[in-house]
């Protein structure tokens, strides 16, 4: 019974990207590892921009020094 968590920025992704983003995780997991698409189980979170951080700092302020 695999589970798969994917987190994303909460940044406007569509009920369709989501559809999407389940459908190949779950076609991965059954390429790769033969499970039964039946009992994989795919959970999307959906992450405040305040609270994702990379690079040692928060998002945006990355994203602000990429555009330097």
């Amino acid at each position: 019974m695999p589970y798969v968590n994917v987190r994303v920025t909460r940044e406007g992704v569509t009920p369709a990207q989501k559809a999407e983003i389940i459908a190949r995780m779950t076609d991965v997991l059954v390429e790769v590892l033969d499970k039964d698409p039946r009992t994989t189980f795919v959970v999307i979170d959906e992450v405040a921009l305040a609270d994702w951080g990379v690079g040692g700092v928060p998002v945006t302020e990355y994203r602000a020094r990429q555009h330097d």
